[in-house]
């Protein structure tokens, strides 16, 4: 009975995450993804994408994500893309195939965890293994860094977000993460009592609203020049009373910023 119902919530999640899909104008991108990288299972270090509602739900993210970065790319000549806490090299294979007919794009990877950095490497991107707090040390003079899922995994966002700022030459940072309408502390693994060893791979700290992370990066040196929120579910179709599904067994999206380095704030304080 229990798989019966996991299958129907399955086909539920899936039908509610095309219609948002369609609805929020993501549909032509999530295509032309698909077919510029076709396998997507081994996205990322700690589950593989193995079933039509996973498949579904990393590709929405996908696109969003993209979707964002389409804001900045054409701006740059030859620029240097790092994505910070990549799993899989696969939003850098998206940007090398989308935008380096026009623009030769020097693309980088880091993350903590060495199988990630092995998979990436693999696939021919440069990586470095590098907790991302520690990123500013490595003297990489980027145009663009990526943080997408990233943030909430953080100890301490705001340190991150200012060194980000004030030691490096970055001209952009894009961010997502998971959308909620109030900020809470995640630490699941403490909530539920879960024995097991908990990294930062799979813990999720801080879980802010799109108001407290937009003070969070105006304090950090950075201004928002564009913001959107991906919802999993349609606002306009009788599927919209998923959104108390998504929002108990997942999240009811994804809040996304496009920020440009500014010191209006961050130098108003003086205890950095």
């Amino acid at each position: 009975m229990k798989t019966y119902l996991r299958k129907c919530l399955s086909l539920i999640q899936i039908k509610s995450l095309n219609k948002s899909a369609e609805e929020q104008g993501l549909n032509v991108l999530i295509e032309k993804l698909k077919k510029k990288v076709f396998d997507i299972r081994l996205q990322y270090s700690g589950f593989e994408v193995n079933s039509p509602y996973l498949e579904t739900k990393v590709r929405n993210q996908h696109a969003f994500q993209i979707s964002l970065l389409d804001n900045v790319i054409n701006k740059l000549e030859n620029p240097v893309i790092v994505d910070i806490g990549d799993s899989a090299g696969t939003h850098l294979q998206y940007i090398q195939e989308l935008y380096s007919e026009n623009n030769n794009i020097r693309c980088i990877s880091v993350n903590l965890d060495p199988e990630a950095i092995k998979k990436i490497k693999e696939k021919g991107f440069e990586a470095i293994q590098a907790r991302a707090e520690n990123l500013h040390d490595y003297n990489i003079n980027a145009d663009v860094f990526l943080c997408f899922q990233t943030l909430e995994h953080l100890m301490n966002p705001i340190n991150f977000l200012y060194k980000l700022s004030s030691r490096t030459t970055a001209k952009y940072l894009i961010i997502t993460v998971p959308y909620l309408k109030n900020s809470r502390i995640g630490l699941y693994h403490i909530r539920c009592g879960d024995k097991d060893d908990a990294c930062a791979e799979n813990t999720h700290i801080f879980e802010l609203n799109p108001e407290d992370w937009k003070l969070i990066v105006r304090h950090s040196g950075w201004s928002v020049t564009k913001e959107r929120v991906y919802l999993q579910y349609p606002k306009r179709s009788l599927l919209r009373i998923t959104k108390a599904l998504w929002r108990k067994y997942d999240f009811e999206g994804f809040y996304g910023m496009v920020l440009e380095r500014n010191d209006e704030w961050s130098s108003r304080y003086k205890d950095w």
